[in-house]
């Protein structure tokens, strides 16, 4: 077939076509074509405007942060602004689609009642492809950001493990540097700092316990219960209570014991986990006996125990009855020997053969606590439900106030000011950046791991007129409450010792339960606006080998996934603390 005879059968059909009534809808097809083309033209052309702008507002939001900063660090002057603003944005906002670009900056000084202001607005359009076919050959798009500073404050809590583990490694070191080194988180955040109380920081070391100072004995806030009470009713737990006597000690053989007596409890790990001191301090030596002269005769004082890893404050007194008791009779009756568990000093014995007759003084004993003067400044965990939450303490209610405790590990008393290795004063909230600098640099590795009062300390430091003095907040100003715990290792003790044993935790992670039991209060603690009281930034430094388990408390008890760090070597400590301290260095932008 010919070119031709196509041509011509073409033209017949379409004459049939256009004739037939079918035909029309070419037609309709013809009319609808335009309105589709413009609407998807449209929808091209509308992508490519908002890609545009999204772009335009990212760039703005980046200018307005570096604005900020140069003011408030003084390296720009208001009358720089404008121009300043101009050449970030265009450093920073590089779309081939827009035209016709300009932006915008004014900046509003702070007052006694408004905080410094930055506003930003930028503009730009694109000439479109598809829409210009019906009347609109260009788009135009614009945005704004606002940035605020002056009445935002800071306030950070860093609670940091000062355990034993933390000597291996150099974590000490690296958190040292991490921290108060050149550089390091306090150099970062004291920077932002305009005026004197723009940003404070506190430091909390923790172990099993925190050391809040001994001179504050005498405050109303230190819950003396556990100090006054004999072993007896200390709070220790089923397996680890003290019982005196004990199930191997009759009552009359306890009420024997008197001057001269052996001591009648078990040294070492035997029950009931504790031995004799010669006095009722705690830095008394270790008796065999109870003393028989000088100013503590007849004194049964309990030493160290090594289930609560604490000292225990105060004596048993020994006041002699009135009345001689029978100690034996008969054929085989005597006095008891040295090394037995009643006294031998006052037995004596009467008769023979099967008319012996062996007596002995009896005593009363009253349990006499040491001064509260002596305490060291160790406290430990509050009372059930308090020591996972942040009531603040009140004298009519002791389970809300902070037990103060003396804490032995390792053989050494950490809060004594003596000790070889001392667990450091909590430091309340400063701007003395100096002597944080130095109690940081003085941090040593003491004993077990019980991040719980370490987080709980680390509230209480931020409480503003708690007993720690925080700073009473402004009304009119924004605070940005912020906690930091880094911790090396997986909880091993707190105040009860059937929670842990200094090494691992008992089954099903009690001392876990009461820190996610706390972190979640904290985290759903709401301030006036309806915002997250606290920021919580956690920490886990995981050098062990083989390595500890993702601590899950440590990781949920952030306040987001991307506020949890999992460290696997030293060097990444100091790393890690300037990472967060360039987020919070940030200023939060309002779009």
């Amino acid at each position: 077939m010919t070119d031709v005879p196509l041509v011509r059968l073409c033209r017949q059909v379409s004459r049939r076509f256009s004739g037939d009534i079918s035909g029309n809808i070419a037609t309709l097809f013809a009319i609808a074509l335009l309105p589709i083309l413009a609407f998807i033209g449209a929808a091209i052309d509308y992508s490519r405007a908002n890609a545009a702008r999204s772009a335009m507002q990212g760039a703005l939001d980046s200018t307005a942060l570096m604005l900020s900063r140069d003011l408030s660090q003084g390296t720009i002057t208001a009358a720089d602004v404008a121009a300043k603003a101009s050449t970030y944005f265009k450093a920073l906002y590089t779309s081939t689609d827009a035209q016709s670009v300009a932006v915008t900056a004014s900046y509003t000084a702070s007052t006694s009642s408004s905080a410094s202001n930055i506003q930003l607005n930028a503009s730009g359009q694109i000439v479109t492809q598809f829409m210009k076919l019906v009347g609109f050959p260009t788009m135009t798009f614009n945005t704004k950001a606002t940035t605020t500073w002056g009445d935002v404050k800071m306030r950070v809590a860093l609670a940091l493990d000062n355990t034993g583990s933390m000597a291996y490694s150099g974590k000490m070191t690296a958190l040292q540097n991490a921290v108060a080194g050149s550089g390091g988180l306090i150099d970062q955040l004291s920077a932002l700092a305009k005026s004197p109380g723009d940003v404070y920081i506190s430091l909390i070391p923790f172990a099993k316990v925190v050391n809040v100072g001994a001179s504050n004995y005498a405050q109303s806030w230190i819950d003396w219960t556990d100090w006054q009470n004999p072993p007896t009713i200390q709070p220790n737990n089923g397996s680890y209570q003290a019982a005196i006597p004990n199930a191997s000690f009759t009552q009359s053989q306890w009420d024997m014991v008197g001057p001269g007596s052996s001591c009648p409890f078990t040294s070492g790990n035997g029950f009931p986990y504790f031995s004799c001191t010669s006095g009722p301090a705690t830095a008394s030596s270790s008796a065999s006996k109870v003393p028989s002269s000088g100013s503590y005769s007849g004194y049964i004082c309990p030493g160290y125990d090594s289930a609560s890893h604490s000292y225990y404050n105060g004596c048993w007194n020994s006041v002699q009855n009135s009345t001689r008791v029978n100690w034996c009779t008969g054929s085989y009756c005597s006095c008891p020997t040295t090394g037995s568990n009643v006294p031998n000093n006052t037995c004596s014995c009467t008769g023979s053969g099967s008319s012996t007759v062996c007596k002995v003084n009896t005593f009363t004993h009253t349990w006499i606590a040491n001064a509260t003067s002596t305490w060291t400044g160790c406290v430990a965990d509050r009372t059930q439900p308090n020591d996972a939450n942040a009531v603040s303490p009140a004298s009519s209610d002791v389970a809300t106030l902070f037990p103060a405790n003396q804490h032995m590990e390792n053989n050494v008393q950490y809060c004594s000011s003596s000790a070889s290795t001392k667990l450091g004063q909590i430091v309340p909230l400063s701007y003395n950046w100096t002597s944080l600098k130095s109690a940081v640099n003085a941090m040593e590795p003491t004993g077990g791991t019980n991040q719980a009062i370490g987080m709980a300390w680390a509230v209480q430091s931020l409480i503003p007129n708690g007993v720690l003095g925080a700073p009473a907040e402004d009304a009119n100003t924004t605070y940005n409450r912020v906690i930091i715990l880094l911790s090396d290792g997986l909880n091993t003790e707190d105040r009860w010792p059937d929670y842990g044993n200094g090494s691992t935790q008992a089954s099903g992670n009690p001392i876990d339960a009461r820190q996610a039991l706390l972190c979640s209060n904290l985290k759903n603690t709401k301030d006036s606006k309806g915002n997250a009281m606290y920021t919580i930034y956690t920490i886990q430094v995981n050098t062990s080998s083989p390595a500890d388990p993702t601590s899950t408390v440590l990781q949920n008890c952030a306040s987001s996934p991307d506020k949890f760090y999992m460290l696997t070597s030293s060097s990444q400590i100091v790393t890690t603390f300037n990472s967060i301290g360039t987020a919070l260095s940030k200023l939060r932008v309002a779009k």
